[in-house]
């Protein structure tokens, strides 16, 4: 296999698997921006350095009174619901239990956020197991096929990676060069 063979394979891959790597940056791009100025990210760079009041010697009644609460708030809103999920977070100036519904045929539902003290709703919101976006950026929102697309496309990406740097490490010559004459030539 010489050069000629690597560049015109590299030249004819590298446009289609351009589509691929554009994608794979324009959703990665929303995924990190979504997580880094998201609420989830604020309450876990607020409470970071929080210790905690529950610790694991505290009575059992420290965690499942504010439970309860919001399991009895739940079922004024979604009587009937199966619950996916409970979180239970104890730092921070607003102590929640969050409760994950699903639908009664499967798959999710609700997001209910409830104060741990009261058990008053402070949110109710959409749930998904995962974001769209997620979803959307690893190919899995196209279902099993696209979860398949997306492992040959980063397996082509990686391949359109190496030929590259191999086309570039034999277009450089053999010339000695110094300093960054000889990387950038």
């Amino acid at each position: 296999m010489n050069v000629r063979f690597w560049r015109r394979w590299h030249r004819w891959i590298g446009f289609p698997s351009a589509i691929f790597l554009v994608f794979a940056a324009v959703t990665g791009f929303l995924v990190a921006f979504t997580e880094f100025f998201g609420a989830d990210e604020r309450l876990r760079e607020a409470t970071r350095d929080l210790v905690s009041p529950v610790t694991v010697a505290s009575p059992s009644e420290t965690w499942t009174a504010p439970v309860e609460r919001a399991l009895a708030s739940a079922r004024r809103i979604a009587a009937s619901s199966p619950i996916d999920k409970v979180e239970v977070q104890f730092k921070g100036e607003t102590p929640t239990v969050t409760i994950f519904t699903g639908k009664p045929t499967g798959g999710e539902d609700r997001k209910l956020v409830f104060a741990a003290a009261t058990g008053a709703l402070i949110a109710n919101d959409v749930y998904a197991d995962k974001p769209f976006l997620y979803r959307l950026h690893s190919g899995e929102a196209f279902g099993d096929g696209g979860l398949v697309v997306a492992m040959f496309w980063a397996l082509a990406l990686a391949i359109l990676g190496g030929t590259g740097l191999w086309i570039y490490w034999t277009m450089r010559g053999h010339r000695v060069r110094t300093g960054t004459k000889r990387v950038f030539w």
